[in-house]
């Protein structure tokens, strides 16, 4: 397992794209968190630790892309079969992607989350600090990251894993959105992974899903994407 985490950290690393889009997942974060945070109009809201960390909702974006490349660049590039090769134990190469995806997706997402909450406290003078919805935006991004891995592996092309990623994160809630029945339109909020997963940040108002509850049915999409991903690398070919 230490060769295939090595590997897939030099690889990650040594990818010319790799630098540029953490650095976009903390600037545009923090970015649009600014910009959220300047807000003094009536219609920005009463929840301030929220609304300091509406930069999540691009970064995420940025995350999604960089995660669905470290398996989709593979396919892609034909590269997948040299990686099979030399670790020919599949589930150990998601595995190791899935680590070494986690933990740079974390740093970046700390970066970026604490950048927002500074810029949040300047702009915002009343505005608390409240560690959970900060620990909750970090996780959230880190499995959005892991969900954008598992979906690029059972997809195997780049630009269909980020349509169906990007579909979910942002699409799905606008559906969500338009629902006219309140049961259903709350139902599908409780089960949609970015509506679920961002009830972490909330910290005032009446929530469809509890904080914990909401990372928690995104935690069971990104495992299910890890398993559907891990169960298409197993059975077909390279």
């Amino acid at each position: 397992m230490t060769f295939a985490l090595h590997a897939e950290w030099t690889k990650l690393r040594t990818s010319p794209g790799t630098l540029a889009l953490l650095v976009v997942v903390v600037a545009g974060t923090v970015g649009v968190s600014a910009a959220a945070a300047a807000c003094s109009g009536p219609g920005c809201g009463a929840d301030l630790p929220k609304l300091s960390l509406t930069g999540v909702q691009l970064g995420q974006a940025v995350v999604a892309i960089l995660a669905v490349l470290v398996m989709g660049n593979e396919y892609s590039s034909g590269m997948v079969k040299v990686t099979l090769t030399a670790v020919p134990r599949r589930s150990r190469v998601l595995a190791a992607k899935a680590v070494v995806v986690a933990a740079v997706v974390a740093v970046a997402a700390a970066v970026a989350v604490a950048g927002s909450l500074i810029v949040g406290r300047l702009l915002l003078p009343t505005h608390d600090l409240v560690l959970r919805p900060a620990v909750g935006s970090v996780l959230y991004l880190v499995l959005v990251g892991l969900l954008s891995l598992g979906t690029a592996t059972a997809v195997r092309n780049p630009a269909a894993a980020i349509s169906v990623v990007l579909t979910l994160l942002y699409a799905l809630p606008i559906v969500t959105g338009v629902v006219t029945d309140p049961a259903w339109q709350k139902h599908l909020q409780q089960i949609g992974p970015a509506s679920a997963g961002l009830a972490a940040q909330a910290t005032t108002g009446d929530l469809v899903i509890g904080p914990w509850k909401g990372l928690g049915v995104l935690a069971l999409w990104a495992f299910g994407a890890l398993l559907a991903g891990g169960a298409v690398l197993k059975r077909r070919d390279a």
